[in-house]
């Protein structure tokens, strides 16, 4: 089974939700886990507009990168367009992407709104990808 680190700055939203999405579409097929290059905390609004799509990221934790080992990792997918700002370590992984998703935190909720059915888009295609 492929595991798949999802790394953004704070770990709150974007990654947040893409381990949400993964976990529910990906069941069975991938491991997946979430971090950030600092943690932080899942961000509320990211909670409530996962919730009303079924997925409950409730008890999921931020968590610092620094806490994982890069080998463990067969995708390494970078949210924000910090890639740049990685271990290179982390980009020489298998599979490296970089989807540079707007930042919801501080926005209207419309934009968590996009930004989470844009995470589900994508999140499926990589699953597919993974097989």
């Amino acid at each position: 089974m492929k595991k798949v680190m999802f790394v953004c700055k704070r770990n709150s939203c974007r990654s947040q939700m893409a381990e949400g999405w993964a976990k529910t579409l990906g069941e069975g097929k991938i491991e997946v886990t979430s971090s950030g290059l600092e943690a932080s905390r899942v961000h509320p609004t990211a909670i409530e507009v996962m919730s009303e799509v079924g997925i409950d990221i409730s008890s999921q934790t931020s968590d610092p990168l620094s806490n994982f080992n890069a080998d463990d990792y067969d995708a390494v997918i970078s949210m924000c367009g910090c890639g740049v700002n990685l271990p290179p370590e982390w980009v020489t992984q298998e599979v490296f992407e970089d989807w540079e998703l707007d930042d919801p935190d501080g926005q209207p909720i419309e934009t968590f709104y996009r930004v989470r059915d844009e995470i589900k888009k994508r999140v499926a295609n990589l699953i597919d990808q993974l097989k």
